[in-house]
């Protein structure tokens, strides 16, 4: 790309109108040239270019825009949005624009000023490096040319991603250490031209890296030790999920929960727009909590990306496409990434801002009319790859969405609903009645195989709904007016809903279930569901279910295995044995049939 300039004809908010000389191409970053006032300084500031109209361009601008007036000069690049790709990501806390936050604050203090960009990796840090490709050697983009530790991974040295042709290792680094500028290696294409590679490179973030051979359908069931997650809507290592709710039904909890259990190798959160007191929060709570897997913090094994409700519109954009392309690059080493973006509904917000600012014929709610494109774009990222060395990696994308008023129907949540593979809806009632997770088990879905049996879990659901439909009976014929076996079918609903669909994320052993107790513990609530019990009345059944009940959450508490599990364990089984007066016969037809 041809480096071109412009002026200033017009500002609209975040949205700056600029006269080209030149050519420029749709996403190529630009810089407006602003003189600061108060200091005399003269500033860059950061923008992308969102449309071309002849020889005018608007450009999003990622800083606050006052100050900026007709005929300032703008300088463009040549180089589209993207990122900056080596090791040394993990661990770090970045803006939407990959600035690193600490070292910004390092330079500006608690407000960080308009124009200040820091690099994205430490230039002075030098790391292990170990060759794995020799002199002579044919390697193609993404190929390894070499590994260095970072954290509890081995980070690869990879051919750039934007080399597109066969090249021959004419040079490799001795084993040492580099920096990310140091030269590694040389490579010379098929015309003899060498090039020199470094540790680090960039990459076009609205660009899906696409250097692997396969994508395959998500079908191995991802574990995130939530119980009503993996049994009844089980999430795919490559797959999409969604958890839309309204405020203060838990989002943000059940993502930490998630990213601190869940059975992935990296974890990138994108803060994109919350509020600043959920962000701080994250970032406070993150740095302290215990990997369950190594041990150490689990911030060796995660990225933020950090884009509060307060900086500018435009970075939350920005900020989601960052985090899915860096965990698309882990993607490449072989590694399972999940990505949580947080809230996608904030995204989508900025996206009608800069609309209305383009005039552009708005859709329902005033959202562009290409709002579920760009929305299934961005989850279509997510997926599961076999890569060139034989080996697999995975991006699993998971999104909350914030609908205002907790209305499912509004555009972003059904935009978002119709790309991704399992929904996971969070329910005001079930929050104020304090029963967390608050997905609700009636509405929500998924379309991922989980590691239960198929027609155990579908049954269990049938109970669900079916007590439900008496509970909902019983508000308006009461108690009095509900037969007895329908009030058992209440119950057992209940049941399930208190020992095994809510989870105690204070208590240490409840607060993470693994697969092999989770299929165990609800082996014996199937055999409670199943069982047709013989109870004399309603206040009998009702306390009898109460006693069980209280038995089973001590069984939840108890440790996996241990002699207390076994005691509960045996308790629980007589408890229901001498109840039981046969099956019910529809349990085991409907088990059969769904099998079948």
């Amino acid at each position: 790309m041809s480096q071109a300039s412009g002026q200033v004809v017009g500002v609209n908010g975040n949205m700056v109108s600029v006269q080209m000389d030149g050519d420029v191409s749709l996403n190529e970053v630009g810089y407006i040239l602003l003189d600061d006032p108060t200091t005399g300084e003269s500033k860059r500031l950061k923008s992308e270019v969102i449309r071309i109209r002849g020889g005018r361009a608007e450009l999003q601008v990622f800083e606050m825009t006052r100050g900026i007036g007709v005929n300032d000069k703008v300088e463009f690049s040549g180089q589209l949005l993207a990122v900056e790709l080596g090791p040394g990501l993990l661990g770090r806390v970045y803006d939407g624009l990959q600035n690193p936050l600490p070292e910004l604050a390092e330079q500006c203090g608690f407000f960080l000023d308009r124009g200040v960009y820091v690099n994205a990796l430490n230039r002075a840090k030098k790391w292990e490096f170990t060759p794995k490709a020799r002199v002579g050697d044919s390697v193609e983009r993404a190929d390894t040319l070499g590994t260095v530790p970072e954290g509890m991974f081995q980070h690869r040295i990879m051919v750039p991603f934007n080399l597109h042709r066969q090249y021959t290792v004419k040079s490799i680094a001795k084993s040492g250490e580099y920096t990310v500028d140091d030269e590694i290696a040389v490579l010379t294409d098929e015309d003899g031209t060498d090039i020199s590679v470094t540790m680090r490179f960039e990459w076009p973030v609205k660009r899906a890296i696409d250097c692997y051979v396969e994508r395959h359908r998500p079908i191995r069931p991802m574990m995130t030790k939530v119980r009503i997650i993996d049994t009844f809507f089980p999430v795919a290592f490559g797959g999409t999920y969604c958890i839309p709710g309204p405020f203060g039904a838990g989002k943000t909890v059940l993502q930490q929960i998630t990213s601190r259990n869940a059975d992935v190798d990296i974890v990138i959160i994108a803060a994109c727009g919350e509020r600043a007191g959920e962000v701080v929060e994250t970032l406070r709570e993150f740095p302290e909590l215990l990997d369950p897997r190594t041990g150490r913090t689990l911030m060796e094994r995660t990225v933020i990306i950090c884009n509060t409700s307060s900086m500018p519109v435009a970075a939350r954009e920005a900020s989601v496409y960052t985090a899915v392309t860096i965990a698309e690059y882990y993607r490449q080493m072989g590694l399972n990434v999940l990505l949580l973006a947080d809230s996608t509904s904030r995204w989508a917000q900025a996206m009608r801002e800069m609309s209305g600012r383009l005039e552009e014929i708005p859709g329902e709610e005033a959202f562009p009319a290409y709002l579920e494109s760009v929305i299934a774009s961005f989850y279509e990222r997510a997926g599961l790859v076999s890569l060139k060395d034989g080996g697999t990696g995975s991006v699993t994308i998971g999104g909350t969405v914030s609908p205002a008023g907790g209305n499912f129907e509004e555009p972003v949540t059904q935009a978002t609903l119709k790309v991704v593979g399992a929904f996971h809806g969070l329910s005001r009632e079930r929050s104020d009645a304090r029963r967390y997770p608050a997905i609700d088990p009636l509405e929500s879905w998924s379309k991922y195989p989980g590691s239960g049996d198929p027609g155990m879990v579908e049954y269990a659901r049938d109970v669900l709904h079916h007590g439900n439909e008496v509970g909902q009976m019983m508000k308006v014929v009461g108690e009095e007016g509900t037969s007895l076996d329908d009030y058992i079918w209440y119950l057992k609903g209940e049941f399930t809903d208190s020992v095994y669909l809510q989870q105690n994320a204070f208590d240490p052993i409840d607060a993470a279930v693994g697969s092999e107790r989770q299929e165990y513990c609800f082996g014996i609530l199937f055999g409670l569901l199943t069982s047709k019990l013989n109870h004399g009345n309603k206040d009998e059944a009702r306390n009898w279910f109460a006693q069980l009940r209280q038995r089973f959450l001590d069984l939840n508490g108890a440790q996996w295995r241990s002699d207390s599990f076994k005691r509960l364990e045996s308790e629980i089984r007589d408890t229901i044995k001498e109840k039981r007066a046969g099956t019910e016969a529809n349990a085991m037809d409907l088990v059969g049939k769904i099998r079948s």
